[in-house]
């Protein structure tokens, strides 16, 4: 979570919304993605998104299974519909997003049962440091 906390850095100081992401395999680092959406011209260019993209360039595939997706903000339901297609096997957040989280805050997709995939989540991980880099954020942009 630590280099999560690292890559929303990197994407504040690109005037991205301070989010990070990264993907591990065998506890070996595999991809890595910060917020792009507004210098990339792309809405789905979320941290997320942009690490499970190069996960699976890494990986040469579309499925990338056995892996954990760390990311300091709890996944909208853009990012958990694509989680669960990636077939994701678990996701760890730091901070919770109590207006569009979809891993229980205001969405239950990634841990319900209707899926034809289920994914193991946990959030709260220095839950504190990416709630307060994300308020900080916000702050000043007002």
């Amino acid at each position: 979570m630590r280099h999560c906390i690292e890559l929303a850095k990197k994407a504040e100081l690109l005037g991205e919304v301070p989010v990070g992401a990264v993907i591990v395999k065998d506890d070996e680092l595999v991809s890595e993605g910060w917020n792009q959406p507004i210098i990339n011209h792309d809405p789905t260019a979320h941290a997320e998104i942009v690490a499970i993209r190069s996960a699976a360039q890494i990986l040469q595939n579309y499925r990338i299974p056995n892996t954990t997706l760390y990311v300091s903000l709890e996944p909208c339901a853009m990012c958990a519909g694509a989680i669960i297609h990636a077939r994701i096997e678990r996701i760890v957040f730091g901070a919770y997003d109590p207006k569009g989280g979809a891993a229980g805050s205001v969405f239950e997709i990634v841990g319900t049962n209707k899926l034809n995939h289920t994914i193991e989540f946990s959030g709260g991980l220095l839950e504190q440091e990416c709630s307060d880099m994300l308020k900080s954020f916000f702050k000043k942009r007002r």
